[in-house]
């Protein structure tokens, strides 16, 4: 049997802004999205988030600051999609000069 969780997806973006604009990004951007995609703040903590949709969906946001800028991971079970769009609004932080 496969756990509730199994078909949850990581998707994973680096941004030039600070872990709280990430999740000030993130809880205003789902409330303001349409219909049963909507999802609001449940729970928070300094770097994380949860946010819970329609039909008891949850999605979780972390963001997690580096060197360079900020990691900031999304996570859900039916809402990938809308997981991938807010990521894709995030300014992106500049690659991260090689080690010579």
């Amino acid at each position: 049997m496969r756990h509730q969780q199994s078909g949850r997806t990581l998707q994973t973006q680096r941004t030039s802004l600070a872990p709280s604009e990430v999740l000030d990004a993130a809880r205003d951007y789902f409330a303001r999205a349409s219909g049963i995609y909507a999802a609001f703040l449940e729970k928070q903590g300094p770097n994380w988030m949860s946010l819970r949709g329609q039909g008891g969906e949850e999605i979780v946001i972390a963001a997690t600051e580096e060197p360079g800028g900020t990691a900031v991971t999304g996570s859900s079970y039916m809402f990938d999609a809308q997981v991938a769009q807010f990521l894709s609004t995030l300014p992106r932080a500049a690659e991260p000069e090689p080690v010579s």
